[in-house]
């Protein structure tokens, strides 16, 4: 009688990859919401009266709970204690039921309710937090970015709470096998969200020709309804995979507060997080100005009405073609027949060429940036299979670290000096955004596999929560610092709109203009300002967190050699 060799769903690649996919697929659609105002940040200046302060208040909100409540830890504790499955789908429901709320916060229906009054009245000063300048609101911050930021508060909660879900859940599926790979094939694929926010949230907000900046978000909370759906999915072949293991992973090893200290006394665990919080807050932060820092650096004119570029149509014929880009650029890396890999990679390079052509013609700042995550998807795969065979994830940060030095350099100086050239703004644009998305993807690829090198194994949810923990203190400070220094740097501005509302208003009171002749004027006119940033003191910002990731690398480099925490070595052996 054959005895069958695969015994449990883990052992089969195809539902180690299956399991993978729906993961990816809910991290996907949270990775939309995220950033799903970000190519808008224009139009919620003059739809909704959002000064950059504002804007970057709301969007380090986010993680605002996650910093000050510890909910991270407790996400942490929730992980290892609960499981992988009870984690993902509480995860899923909190981000849906803070979506919701950021919605309904961007609504007209918002506009002159009670909420709205409530809102405006109150939060405008919270004791300690005002006095340490730490609050999430502020006195004279419009009232739907203060309910928008309670929302996305809530939303962040489970987010961050998904984020150590999926790795821990990698760490069960993928442990003693190509663990990197799919850690960085995951973020990968998530990472497509970038791309399709950026497509996709100003064709909704635009769509019809009216503009509907609720559109936008509504579009972000079907997909977390889908994200959910993935996560019960999930859910039952994880509790399957238990069954067949006998692992009851929601009652071994419980989590002992005592094992946080593990953890807190390892110097190759803090500079791993010291690491990803400088990392991600020089990447995630801006991300949600990259689009307005393009439209104030580059000459971008508007197709003309009625041609192809400017129909509704080339929104989804550009998106199908970045699915080929990263379809089959991500499938060329699992090819063992040379001639085929090649072939899927020229597919996908000539499509991404096409794609380029495409954002250029549609002269779309947003479209530009969803190049982003593209190049990601193509190596990432690659430098996971590299780090599970060889090694070097030490050495990959630190050059992660230098091409994210050069990019925010080249975004702050190089860029400025194609202002007039349209298009070798656009080219050096294009350039320095795939760069800088490649050296994002050396982070999973790296990074997050060599966590559980640094600690024991039941208290692997608990270390990625307190690395989430320390990055979201990255993660909610520098939206915000980005917001006011770009109000600091740009007083002008910032006068101009306030004299021009002013002045607009008297005109409205002396019967001069109408209400609406006058919300239309203040409209059109913020949207002129909006693309005339100067962004050049945000950026060198950033790229100081490039120079202190590179020192850290170097470190992390010798203190890897000196106690042997295998950072350099493959996963594989």
């Amino acid at each position: 009688m054959t005895q069958t060799i695969q015994k449990t769903l883990r052992d089969s690649a195809g539902m180690r990859w299956t399991a993978l996919l729906l993961l990816a697929l809910a991290m996907f659609c949270s990775y939309i919401f995220m950033d799903i105002l970000s190519p808008i940040k224009d139009l919620m200046l003059s739809e909704r009266g959002w000064s950059s302060t504002a804007f970057g208040t709301m969007q380090g909100s986010e993680v605002f709970l996650n910093v000050f409540a510890f909910f991270l830890i407790f996400a942490g504790i929730i992980l290892d204690k609960m499981g992988v499955r009870f984690t993902a789908i509480l995860s899923a429901v909190v981000m849906l039921v803070g979506a919701v709320i950021k919605w309904y916060a961007v609504t007209d229906a918002f506009i002159g309710s009670g909420l709205e009054t409530w809102f405006t009245n109150n939060l405008n000063y919270i004791p300690l937090f005002d006095e340490l300048g730490v609050s999430p609101f502020y006195e004279g911050m419009p009232a739907s970015a203060k309910f928008a930021a309670c929302g996305f508060m809530i939303f962040g909660c489970g987010v961050e709470m998904a984020g150590i879900t999926v790795s821990r859940g990698i760490v069960k599926w993928f442990k003693g096998r190509d663990m990197a790979l799919a850690m960085g094939s995951e973020m990968a694929l998530a990472r497509l969200g970038v791309a399709t926010c950026m497509i996709f949230s100003p064709y909704f907000a635009r769509l019809g020709g009216e503009v509907s900046v609720s559109r936008s978000v509504a579009f972000g909370v079907v997909l977390l309804c889908i994200a959910l759906i993935m996560t019960i999915v999930y859910f039952v072949m994880d509790k399957k995979l238990d069954a067949q293991t006998g692992e009851a992973e929601e009652k071994d090893d419980p989590f002992k507060i005592s094992d946080l200290g593990q953890i807190l006394t390892s110097s190759g665990f803090w500079l791993v997080a010291l690491l990803c919080v400088l990392y991600y807050s020089a990447i995630f932060p801006f991300q949600k100005y990259a689009v307005n820092m393009l439209q104030c650096n580059l000459t971008l004119e508007a197709p003309a009405a009625g041609s192809f570029w400017a129909s509704d149509n080339v929104t989804f014929v550009q998106f199908a073609i970045m699915l080929l880009v990263a379809g089959f650029g991500f499938a060329s890396n699992f090819q063992k027949q040379k001639s085929r890999q090649y072939t899927l990679l020229a597919i996908s390079i000539i499509s991404l060429v096409v794609y380029c052509y495409m954002g250029y013609m549609r002269q779309s700042a947003s479209a530009i940036f969803a190049v982003f995550p593209l190049l990601a998807v193509l190596i990432t795969p690659i430098l996971g299979s590299y780090v599970d065979h060889k090694g070097k994830a030490a050495s990959m940060l630190v050059l992660g670290s230098l091409l994210l030095i050069g990019c925010h350099l080249t975004f702050a100086f190089v860029l400025p000096l194609f202002t007039e050239n349209a298009i070798g703004g656009i080219i050096v644009a294009y350039l320095t955004i795939l760069v800088l998305g490649a050296s994002f993807s050396l982070v999973p690829a790296s990074l997050w596999p060599s966590v559980p090198k640094l600690v024991e194994p039941k208290i692997i949810g608990s270390a990625y929560a307190l690395i989430f923990w320390i990055q979201n203190i990255g993660l909610w400070l520098f939206p915000l610092l980005i917001g006011k220094v770009l109000d600091i740097t740009n007083p002008e501005l910032v006068a101009k709109i306030d004299q021009f509302e002013a002045a607009t208003k008297a005109d409205v009171d002396a019967g001069k203009l109408t209400m609406l002749e006058g919300d239309t004027a203040i409209t059109e006119f913020t949207e002129k300002i909006a693309v005339q940033y100067d962004y050049t003191w945000p950026l060198v910002m950033l790229a100081c967190l490039g120079v202190a990731a590179l020192l850290l690398g170097f470190v992390l480099k010798v203190v890897d050699k000196k106690k042997g925490l295998g950072l350099e070595e493959p996963n594989i052996k």
